[in-house]
């Protein structure tokens, strides 16, 4: 069968993977950090093999691995498809109760368990595109999840077609599921001997025609303010409270820029996202972004000046910090850059399902980042994922599929080149 001519299933699954809570918990010290996203991955492993893939199974970390096996006499690289099962901590993720506005035709979509929740094209231009489309979003409470349970059935699908259709000839391709992609963990303990494959493709991407094989590098800083504490009412003379001198200190960062709030496109920031303690210590978390690399050091050296300079004004008076460096990904283009091939493949597919090919460059990070530095280039395609982290997301049905047809005819085009 064509791919053209073939029946989707991707929208039932997604409403399905959608009304299963996989929220991630950034404080858990558990791997995955919420059990419940090995819920899912137990569903996908039981229809995985429904349609066939007997090799289909979750690993103690949540992982879910599987094979479509080759039907080519040729010797193709192995290719992986992954998308990740959790949903970011941002948003409510329990309970979703997903509506499909069939042949949307660009008015605003009021939800309904939240009328003040209003989903318009001057907030989200991208809808004007999708006139006539089918569109699903959540109802007013929760997030919609198609970040990334839209990539996850785009792949179940794929999956499907694949395995009913021996005659559309394609290379072994290696099936990945990934948990804690939304709080950085995606491939903590991924087995890379065990997924054997040469090439992926993350499915986490939004627009239709989307392709991204550059992100930012990423660090992550935390300081540690440590103050002297004493009681408030003999604390004259002895008292420094490490909650103003960490609010001195972030008082001195750059209003008009070096922020995510003021900057675009290659632009990287220095962006503090958390805050917390008592007069006697606070940690304050910040996330370091810039396309180059080189460029991590040059922020991180600058910001631990601001703070140093900050602390000296008290350091007589005991006030110490800490400035600590952890390496969360880096630009995955400084790999995919020695196989371009990777990228060409996937836009030459594009075009073969009808869609217009728009790479972009990713102000963030896929599990793919990091996969790319463990041996596996790894750019990222579209799914149609929208508004995500958010009350107002949405994903296309139309979207969706565009995505699976994609997903075929790459398997066909590696198929083709080898």
């Amino acid at each position: 069968m064509n791919i053209d001519q073939y029946t989707h299933t991707v929208a039932d699954r997604f409403i399905k993977y959608a009304k299963i809570d996989t929220e991630a918990d950034p404080n858990s010290d558990t791997f995955p950090s919420s059990m419940k996203q090995k819920d899912l991955g137990k569903v996908l492993v039981d229809e995985l093999k429904a349609i066939g893939i007997n090799d289909a199974e979750m690993d103690e970390w949540g992982y879910v691995y599987g094979t479509i096996p080759a039907n080519s006499n040729k010797d193709i690289p192995t290719i992986c498809f992954c998308a990740h099962m959790d949903t970011a901590p941002d948003c409510s993720g329990k309970d979703v109760k997903p509506i499909v506005h069939k042949n949307y035709d660009g008015s605003p979509i009021t939800l309904p368990d939240d009328n003040s929740q209003v989903i318009t094209t001057q907030q989200h231009p991208y809808l004007k595109d999708k006139v006539g489309d089918d569109i699903i979003t959540a109802s007013g409470l929760t997030l919609l999840g198609a970040d990334d349970k839209a990539g996850v059935a785009c792949i179940m699908d794929f999956a499907n077609f694949m395995m009913n259709n021996p005659g559309f000839e394609h290379g072994k391709i290696r099936i990945l599921f990934t948990p804690d992609e939304e709080i950085g963990k995606g491939v903590d303990h991924v087995d890379m001997e065990k997924l054997n494959a040469d090439y992926g493709y993350t499915l986490d991407g939004g627009a239709q025609g989307s392709i991204e094989d550059e992100s930012f590098s990423a660090d992550a800083v935390e300081v540690i303010v440590h103050g002297v504490s004493a009681h408030p009412g003999y604390a004259k003379g002895k008292l420094v409270n490490a909650i103003k001198v960490a609010s001195e200190f972030i008082d001195e960062l750059p209003k008009d820029s070096w922020s995510p709030e003021t900057t675009e496109h290659r632009e990287g920031f220095v962006h503090p996202t958390s805050i917390e303690g008592i007069m006697e210590k606070v940690t304050v978390k910040f996330i370091i972004r810039d396309h180059i690399t080189a460029k991590l050091k040059e922020y991180e050296d600058r910001l631990k000046g601001i703070l140093d300079s900050v602390v000296s004004k008290y350091s007589n008076q005991g006030v110490t910090a800490e400035f600590k460096i952890t390496e969360q990904y880096r630009n995955m283009k400084e790999v995919i850059k020695e196989v371009p091939f990777v990228t060409d493949n996937a836009i030459e597919a594009m075009k073969r399902a009808g869609v217009e090919p728009k790479p972009i460059i990713i102000r963030g990070g896929t599990d793919g980042s990091r996969l790319s530095f463990m041996g596996l280039p790894c750019p990222n395609l579209f799914t149609g994922e929208m508004a995500i982290h958010s009350k107002h997301e949405y994903v296309s049905i139309q979207d969706m599929e565009k995505a699976v047809k994609t997903m075929a005819h790459l398997a066909q085009v590696w198929e083709e080149n080898a």
